[in-house]
């Protein structure tokens, strides 16, 4: 039985099949059969108090059959009113804090916070909360370490960092979802169509976002695998991603890793094209990140699950493709990415100009998938030990576990009515090599280009 399901009918079963209910063809067909907003809350209610007297199916069913759907909903109203319920459990979640901030960089990633100020997932929450455009990573950072930002748009690296005090003094962080995967790639300049090769690319000038970030990690990943050390044979530089395409056209960098309205605003300009996305690097990886200080949580624990619902949310909505035009629309702004409208839609349909003369379509460019696997975090471990950001022995498991909320984030998605991964770890393959989460240091050993010893 679902939460929402009516826990009256003796037709119900604490059991899935089609549907999350095991009473409908499929899923959608279980959704469109819902209730909303007061009578969702009481239904479920209704249920939980129903799975306390009655733990065993048959006995629930046996019990029903017996009195009638009526009788048992009297009765069990006599004894603790549902609505009663109902108000008590909404008035314990309530948000300790409604008037919040949350910092953001102008770049498609943060599709999922940003759009949900304007399309109003935040307000259905009781929420008020101001989106903050913010000029860099490290800005963000500092805000929020500052309690400026109640939360922010974070690369997904930047937690870990955080947390073990890598650039900053150490102070523990939260990964509670995963704002997108995929949609970055590798852009270089005009001048390079016809260098195309990495092992030609000594001595290029490439940019990346921030040092604690995937387009850090990617990048090297990508030009070491092609036999091209990242600290010895180029210059990787951090520019904040709004100031990368005026750097390409000033002939400062030979090309950058970044999110894909960045590159797809060099396309537009004509001042660069599309060498490969990243997800030809690495399909599913994670870029940013919802982040929040572990105090804040701990402070304010209601809040805190406001935004993240309004945020998952936010997040399943942006993984139908029906909606990307809808939200390009809400995004593209000034307050917000301030790009032009073109330019956000080929990001989010995946239907884009390369700037080699063709149109592409990939409809996975970008996708929007909230959990943040713990397996994402031991990865990202791995590279920063690798390239000499940390040093001595890690506890994967354990500093993945402590960052990304994966148990947390995949309780509240229950309880939102999505579903979430059976599984907090999983394998998945970067440029041919396999990685298994279990097995970080025969991984990072394996490696020929690195800085660990």
């Amino acid at each position: 039985m679902a939460p929402f399901d009516n826990p009256f009918d003796a037709k119900r079963r604490f059991a899935r099949g089609g549907c999350s209910c095991g009473s409908h063809a499929s899923q959608a067909a279980h959704e469109a059969a819902l209730p909303s907003g007061d009578a969702a809350i009481e239904r479920a209610v209704e249920a939980t108090m129903m799975r306390a007297l009655f733990p065993h199916q048959a006995e629930r069913r046996a019990f029903l059959r017996s009195v009638g759907l009526a009788t048992a909903a009297a009765a069990v109203s006599q004894f603790l009113p549902t609505k009663f319920v109902a108000e008590a459990f909404a008035e314990a979640g309530k948000p300790e804090k409604t008037d919040l901030k949350i910092g953001f960089i102008p770049i498609t990633c943060a599709t999922p916070i940003i759009m949900a100020k304007p399309m109003g997932f935040y307000e259905k929450q009781g929420l008020n909360v101001d989106v903050v455009k913010t000029a860099g990573w490290a800005v963000v950072r500092d805000k929020t370490l500052n309690k400026e930002y109640d939360a922010a748009h974070m690369l997904a690296p930047m937690p870990l960092a955080i947390t073990m005090g890598l650039g900053s003094n150490p102070v523990p962080f939260a990964v509670p979802a995963i704002e997108n995967v995929n949609g970055q790639a590798i852009c270089l300049a005009n001048k390079h169509k016809d260098n195309r090769d990495p092992k030609n690319w000594k001595g290029f000038k490439l940019a990346i976002p921030f040092d604690y970030s995937n387009h850090n990690y990617l990048l090297r990943y990508y030009l070491a695998e092609h036999g091209i050390d990242p600290d010895t044979d180029v210059q990787l530089r951090s520019v904040p991603p709004p100031e990368m395409v005026a750097n390409l056209r000033a002939d400062n960098i030979d090309g950058f890793l970044a999110p894909d309205n960045v590159v797809q605003r060099a396309v537009y300009d004509g001042v660069g094209f599309i060498h490969i996305l990243s997800k030809e690097i690495w399909d599913g990886h994670p870029c940013c990140s919802f982040s929040v200080a572990q105090d804040t949580i701990r402070d304010m624990p209601n809040a805190t699950a406001a935004m993240l619902r309004a945020i998952l949310q936010a997040t399943a909505y942006a993984s139908k493709a029906e909606n990307r035009k809808e939200i390009a629309a809400a995004i593209a702004p000034a307050n917000y990415l301030n790009q032009p409208l073109t330019v956000v839609e080929q990001v989010l349909t995946g239907t884009y100009a390369d700037g080699l003369g063709s149109v592409k379509k990939d409809p996975k460019r970008v996708a929007f998938d909230p959990f943040p696997y713990e397996s994402f975090a031991i990865w990202t471990l791995t590279q920063m030990k690798r390239w000499g950001q940390i040093k001595g022995d890690v506890d994967y498991a354990a500093v993945a576990k402590q960052v990304y909320r994966a148990t947390d984030a995949a309780k509240l998605m229950q309880q939102d009515g999505l579903t979430p991964p059976e599984a907090t770890t999983k394998t998945f393959v970067v440029m041919g090599k396999t990685f298994d989460p279990a097995k970080p240091e025969e991984y990072l050993e394996a490696f020929k280009i690195k800085r660990a010893s």
